[in-house]
């Protein structure tokens, strides 16, 4: 699983500190051999610490799967000893964290939703190595296989994540992953911990923003069929743009990854739409009633999760959904983790099922074609609120046009 190592860079001199399986440090003016097996020493290491945060991020995937080897209580990361392993504390935390994500499964399977095979490779991003103390940045690529997919239904669900590790050496050169710490402001399907978000403060302009309705996601739900016919807009477009940039990202936009809570969710939300038929409204960037974005300057609406809902209710863009089934493909969904009223991450649906199962797109964390269903699984204490995108608004007025709901029956 592992790829292929990257060069040293600016990271490391060619004589900077390093402790690796008994080795002291060195100073400048070493012997040019010496040099040469330290740098040798460095790649073990680091090609080591790479095969460990795959095992621990392999076995997090591996509890999500049905008759996955975690729920036989076996680990690859166990199996890891004397020069590199996981300490005992952290052991004990990432037993604690597949116990909650075999949970999860079974959650994930009483809404009728199983995984049957999971692939991850971790590659290794940057690795800064001082005397005893090594920071480890890697990114995570996961690939989860639907079981008893039907008819056209997406065959896969991934994401890619990015995690800061921490290793420690003893005084023998034996090295223990300690710490593991998501860097991502977003959600992953196999991510224990709800990432902590921070309250946007709302700054309203000259009038109130609207109050989205809080969509509920309990089964059977009412219909709510989406006239994709009568719309301005190109759903497939906006699917077809997720798709392509949910993992490579548009360089006609800038990226706010590591900005803040809410990350690139919403901007990348907002990418989808504009390349579906969503007009620019030019204006004041604070003002939640503009809505214009491009590699040069977007509007908070564009970018921020709050001021999008505002905008997007305001000009009538979208209405209310009661349910998260009723969502399609070009809808979108905006989740509050903790209930605060803040709401803390967009999605954009590219896929619904014939049996009415939604499948969103997002950036922070980056996911393809993930279930609604696996996003309630993992967030079941979250506030949603469900948005469709419809038709076009007239010339000269707000209106637009939302078919009226019918009766259905459960999704899954």
């Amino acid at each position: 699983m592992a790829a292929a190592l990257p060069s040293w860079g600016s990271d490391f001199g060619d004589f900077a500190p390093v402790w690796v399986s008994g080795v002291g440090t060195k100073t400048r003016g070493a012997a040019s051999g010496w040099a040469g097996g330290r740098r040798s020493r460095r790649r073990a290491a680091k090609a080591t610490f790479q095969r460990l945060a795959d095992a621990v991020f392999t076995d997090r995937t591996d509890a999500l799967v049905d008759g996955g080897k975690t729920s036989r209580n076996t680990s690859l990361s166990s199996r890891f000893s004397g020069d590199v392993r996981v300490s005992s504390t952290l052991s004990r935390e990432e037993k604690s964290a597949l116990s909650q994500l075999r949970g999860r499964k079974s959650r994930l399977e009483s809404l009728g939703e199983k995984y049957s095979l999971a692939n991850t490779s971790v590659s290794l991003d940057r690795t800064r190595l001082k005397g005893r103390h090594a920071t480890v940045n890697v990114t995570e690529t996961t690939t989860l296989t639907y079981e008893k997919v039907k008819g056209n239904e997406p065959k896969t669900t991934g994401f890619q994540a990015h995690h800061e590790l921490t290793f420690k050496a003893d005084r023998k050169g034996d090295w223990q992953l300690t710490g593991i710490r998501d860097t991502d402001d977003g959600v992953a399907v196999n991510q224990v911990a709800a990432t902590t978000f921070v309250a946007a403060p709302k700054t309203a302009a000259d009038d109130a923003p609207p109050a989205a309705t809080r969509s509920v996601t309990t089964w059977p739900a009412p219909a709510k069929p989406k006239n994709f016919s009568a719309s301005g807009y190109d759903y497939k477009a906006m699917a077809a743009y997720a798709a392509k940039y949910w993992n490579n990202y548009n360089p006609a936009y800038p990226n706010f990854n590591g900005q803040g809570a809410g990350g690139d969710c919403t901007n990348f939300v907002s990418q989808s739409l504009k390349a579906g038929g969503w007009k620019h409204v030019p204006g004041y960037t604070d003002d939640f009633h503009k809505w214009f974005g491009n590699s040069d300057i977007q509007s908070d609406s564009f970018v921020g999760v709050n001021e999008f809902s505002w905008f997007a209710l305001s000009s009538k863009r979208v209405t209310s959904l009661a349910n998260v089934c009723q969502l399609d493909v070009g809808d979108v969904l905006q989740m509050d983790f903790n209930k605060d009223g803040s709401k803390d991450h967009s999605m954009i649906v590219t896929y619904r099922s014939p049996q009415g199962v939604p499948y969103v797109t997002y950036h922070s964390t980056n996911t393809y074609n993930r279930s609604v269903a696996s996003i309630i699984a993992s967030y079941p204490n979250a506030a949603y609120y469900a948005y469709r995108t419809c038709a076009a608004p007239f010339r000269g007025g707000s209106r637009s046009e939302c078919p009226a709901p019918a009766p259905c029956g459960s999704p899954w």
